[in-house]
């Protein structure tokens, strides 16, 4: 700056402009190319719709509208659908980045790099902090912005948590199972699993019939277990388990036949975002309504 001082007033202004056409220049180079973003799966559209910008949004997975999947259906139904799962569907929406799962076609995914195009695969969400981990790690290819919001869910997330272990300490675990029409029950490691842990549940698939995943329930087994409670959802116990009543093993089930059930959101039983701590405390509402009042 003091030798600049000393030219002339002439050659001090073209020093300058000089010197802005350079800065802007690299400004234009450091610039963050925008982020197109395709979903492909509803896991990642709860990601997604949490921490991006709108016009960073290019398209949801094809359920990303349905309740029955998905925690976000009515704010998915401002933007694009996937309609076929191919990638000639993904690429007309010319994506920078494509958000999958280990579940997702791995064909699929190949053809998405092929084109040039970024693919991140979520296989860990199996619990609250593998999703937190994964808030973070879209965070950071969406920017700043998005990598703060992350933050303050986590944040928000496990003050929430917090709050709701608090309120459940020393109460002793209903014991419940979650029926399916579909010829399978939720054993461990499954995301009914993590909802009866945190929501102050005993998993009787889990400890009494030892079954992981979801597997065939087992049968006249079944009748033996002390079931209080049959968690399903619908807009009413009966209702729920109106199929129930004619299915065996559960129609000889004495917590079908007294309606013993509790309700919660369908989208909640396979939530595997971050969003399932809605989930921990729609269940722990219900099973436990002596300390929520």
């Amino acid at each position: 700056m003091k030798i600049l001082s000393r030219l002339p007033a002439s050659v001090r202004v073209v020093a300058l402009a000089l010197g802005c056409a350079v800065a802007g220049a690299g400004a234009a180079e450091d610039a963050v190319a925008p982020v197109r973003v395709v979903s492909q799966t509803v896991g990642s559209d709860e990601l997604l719709l949490a921490l991006a910008e709108p016009e960073q949004i290019a398209a949801l997975s094809h359920i990303a509208r349905d309740p029955a999947y998905s925690v976000v259906a009515a704010e998915a139904k401002k933007f694009p659908q996937i309609t076929q799962g191919d990638a000639e569907t993904i690429l007309k929406f010319a994506p920078t980045l494509v958000l999958g799962a280990d579940y997702s076609r791995t064909e699929l995914l190949a053809q998405v790099r092929r084109a040039g195009v970024k693919v991140i695969v979520f296989d860990r969400y199996k619990t609250l902090d593998d999703a937190f981990a994964n808030l973070r790690l879209l965070g950071r290819e969406l920017g700043p912005a998005a990598t703060a919001r992350a933050e303050r869910i986590i944040a928000d997330g496990r003050a929430r948590m917090a709050a709701l272990e608090k309120k459940l300490r020393g109460l002793p675990p209903v014991r419940v199972i979650a029926p399916s029409t579909y010829g399978v029950v939720g054993g461990a490691d499954t995301t009914f699993q993590d909802l009866c842990d945190h929501a102050g549940a005993t998993n009787l698939a889990a400890t009494l019939g030892r079954l992981t995943g979801h597997v065939p329930p087992p049968g006249e087994q079944m009748l033996t277990w002390p079931v209080d409670r049959l968690v399903v959802s619908g807009t009413s116990a009966v209702a729920a388990l109106a199929p129930f009543r004619t299915l065996p093993p559960y129609q000889f089930m004495a917590a079908v036949r007294e309606s013993r059930a509790v309700l919660i959101d369908e989208s909640m039983l396979s939530c595997v975002s971050h969003r399932r701590i809605d989930g921990y405390e729609q269940l722990a509402r219900a099973l436990h309504p002596e300390v929520f009042k």
